[in-house]
């Protein structure tokens, strides 16, 4: 059954792929233009969305397969939880696309999925039992639902970025067009983690170190990557490996901070790659791809996706997450770090929905607004899951 659900995401993943080539051929271009000027209409955008609702459903059959595979809902650790976040995307995508239709959309959201599969295919994949803190019914109450919310979410991220690569001038050099180069940096070290990551995998790389943890217990830690920082206290035991320049605190998960510094690292050299092929901003080079799509509308899907991530994601990872805290740890909040970024969020996205609807805040506000409120979840996934010890130090 593992190996099953294994292959039917291999399957959805490809099928992804299929559908980002199929959007991509459905936008607009002089090849479905007549004489005239006007677009004709084209079935590509059709044949992507059948592909990607397809995809979605060989997606759940993975979840589900993984699932009877366990014996529980496969959420329990990083690849589980970011395959099933990509899976929401997904999900979140087909009903949004079935409302507005927005090919564009599909480009842009087709790859996020991807990119959040990929990424989780590097964490362990093998299927263990679960921790005591999370044999209970709150594991896939609240964590799926987090999940979800945070899938419709990523929407609203989509449809802004692709609201302020259509809106602005990348002719001139100032605080957005730099700010937004930051973002596409963000997602190009994400593509910079996952080959890294598999590169030293395949040659099969690892530095042993004896530490002290956070809790003054002497343990041992195996680097992955070549340590830039290391341990708390370290000793590297394994020979003719790389020293670490400097020694993280206790506090800090040493080995998962040296792969983020790794993917910021193999992340310049992609951005400077592909800035040096193209010899133009990276956000500028799907500028072409975006003129023919509507602002209006599409600063519509963004705030449409928010307005209904935001619940869900406040039911999840507010409320339910509360009450699975009061039955786990005999308290409703413990300003884990975790729980600290979760408040941060729902605080963030409340700011944004009340500055759309009180203030009047539309356009290239709104879109930031929710570009960076998306950056705030993957900092809360990446950062603080995998980088600072606490509560859900687990789900590494």
């Amino acid at each position: 059954m593992a190996a099953l659900s294994s292959n039917l995401l291999l399957v959805a993943f490809f099928l992804y792929l299929a559908a980002t080539i199929l959007f991509a051929v459905s936008l607009p271009g002089k090849n479905f233009r007549n004489k005239q000027g006007e677009i004709k209409n084209n079935k590509w955008g059709t044949y992507g969305f059948v592909a990607s609702i397809i995809a979605s459903l060989f997606s759940l059959g993975y979840f589900v397969t993984r699932w009877i595979a366990a014996g529980h809902a496969p959420v329990s650790n990083m690849f589980e939880y970011m395959t099933f976040l990509g899976i929401a995307i997904g999900i979140a995508f087909v009903i949004l696309y079935m409302i507005y239709r927005t090919n564009v959309l599909g480009l842009f959201t087709m790859p996020v999925v991807m990119l959040m599969i990929a990424y989780a295919s590097v964490f362990p994949r093998e299927i263990a039992p679960l921790i005591p803190a999370l044999q209970s019914n709150w594991l896939k109450i609240h964590v799926i639902t987090v999940a979800l919310g945070q899938g419709i979410l990523a929407i609203g991220f989509a449809a802004g970025l692709i609201y302020l690569i259509r809106t602005i001038d990348f002719t001139k050099r100032n605080k957005k067009t730099v700010s937004l180069e930051l973002i596409m940096y963000g997602l190009i070290s994400t593509i910079g983690f996952i080959l890294i990551t598999n590169v030293f995998n395949m040659i099969g790389y690892e530095a042993e170190f004896s530490y002290i943890n956070e809790n003054g217990v002497e343990a041992s830690i195996v680097y992955e990557l070549p340590a830039i920082i290391g341990p708390n206290e370290g000793t590297l035991l394994t020979n003719d490996r790389l020293e670490p320049i400097i020694n993280a605190p206790a506090i800090i998960r040493s080995d998962d901070l040296n792969t983020v510094l790794w993917s910021f690292f193999a992340g310049a050299i992609l951005y400077v790659l592909i800035r040096s092929i193209a010899r133009k901003r990276v956000a500028a080079i799907f500028q072409p791809l975006v003129k023919s799509i509507s602002p209006q509308t599409i600063d519509e899907v963004s705030y449409r996706a928010i307005a209904i991530g935001f619940p869900v994601f406040a039911l999840g990872g507010l409320i339910f997450a509360m009450i699975w805290a009061q039955i786990a740890w005999s308290r409703f909040w413990g300003w884990d770090p975790k729980e600290v970024w979760a408040l941060i969020t729902f605080l963030f996205y409340a700011a944004y929905l009340h500055l759309r609807l009180s203030k009047g805040w539309h356009g290239e506000r709104s879109a930031w607004l929710g570009v960076i409120g998306f950056a705030i979840i993957m900092f809360n996934l990446v950062f603080v899951n995998l980088v600072i010890a606490g509560l859900h130090s687990y789900a590494g």
